[in-house]
């Protein structure tokens, strides 16, 4: 398999979150991505595509806040990484806010998601290994590829950041495929629903998406990914969710992946977008299914079923010590 990634993705470390009331270690650490390279090894460093294909998902305003934010943050007086405090609540109104702390509540959900001095370049060579990854796809060159994207990407809107994640590296490369001709689905399967995916193609009718993940009235982002959201206007019935509960294991996990296989041929599709977070595990600390390591290349094979040409990008998983063995075994599915 087709294999990317780029160690400028490593610079980005914050130190710490809001979590569960008070301050933690940040979840999403370096180490996570250097046990997927040790255990997989051979991976190709990414192209650079530059910044117009960001510009398809993600509004000028947002990426110039990226780039600047964490100087702001030291301009202003402050130190360490930047981080919000203030997000307003019923609408962002369009205006003009000069102060750091404003726009860090303008552009963001959270208060997992800081912003280092490194932020930026980590994110911009993620979404840059995605789209590394996509290329040989198009070309038909391969079949599969995986993108070892970190940060990840799957909560970021078009104009926010949120859940550790910066710029959406799987809708850059969906919209990537879109204009190369491609009907693309984008398949999610990390435990937390993928709201800015969701968001960015939600009044969008040309690619579909569907996400299996932990039901968000008990689990984070819990504002989205709700059975009853299946689109707006002309993306009205693309978008399927499937919420699970908490204690998931692997036949019923099966099941809902099922539902979403189905709708995926009848959606015509013929390009695969796969998000992939190994958060599903059973001994991840911070997520609550209850999935095994051999029910890894079970899923993917059941994907690889579909016989569409896949492109996988790295999500979630917090179980650091065992994510190259569980990234592994997804992937081994592809190709037995």
């Amino acid at each position: 398999m087709f294999k990317t990634f780029d160690p400028r993705q490593l610079a980005h470390a914050p130190v710490q979150e809001i979590h569960n009331g008070s301050w933690a270690e940040h979840a999403e650490k370096t180490r996570r991505a250097e046990i997927i390279v040790e255990r997989l090894g051979d991976f190709h460093v990414a192209e650079d595509f530059g910044m117009e294909p960001l510009r398809r998902i993600h509004t000028d305003e947002y990426l110039g806040f990226l780039q600047s934010a964490h100087r702001d943050w030291i301009a202003a007086g402050r130190s360490g990484d930047a981080i919000g405090y203030a997000w307003p609540v019923v609408g962002r109104r369009n205006i003009r806010l000069d102060r750091i702390d404003a726009r860090l509540g303008r552009y963001s959900y959270d208060a997992s998601t800081p912003i280092t001095a490194e932020t930026w370049d980590a994110a911009y060579w993620s979404a840059q290994t995605a789209l590394t990854a996509l290329a040989p796809l198009l070309k038909g060159e391969e079949r599969n590829a995986f993108g070892l994207c970190r940060p990840p990407g799957h909560h970021s809107g078009a104009d926010y950041l949120g859940g550790y994640c910066y710029l959406n590296n799987a809708a850059i490369a969906a919209a990537t495929a879109a204009d190369a001709g491609c009907k693309v689905a984008i398949l999610d399967i990390d435990y937390h629903h993928g709201n800015g995916t969701q968001d960015i193609f939600l009044d969008r009718g040309d690619i579909f998406f569907a996400s299996i993940h932990a039901d968000p009235a008990t689990d984070y982002p819990f504002f989205w990914g709700h059975a009853d959201e299946t689109g707006i206007g002309a993306g009205k019935g693309a978008t399927l969710n499937l919420p699970l509960p908490q204690g998931t294991r692997g036949p019923a996990y099966l099941d809902a992946l099922k539902q979403a296989l189905d709708a995926i041929p009848r959606w015509d599709a013929d390009f695969l977008i796969v998000s992939y977070g190994a958060d599903t595990f059973d001994e991840d600390p911070i997520s609550k299914f209850a999935l095994r390591r051999d029910d890894y290349p079970v899923i993917a094979r059941e994907i690889a079923g579909l016989g569409l040409p896949c492109l996988i990008v790295m999500e979630g998983g917090y179980a650091v010590d065992a994510l190259g063995e569980n990234v592994a075994a997804f992937l081994s599915g592809f190709s037995s």
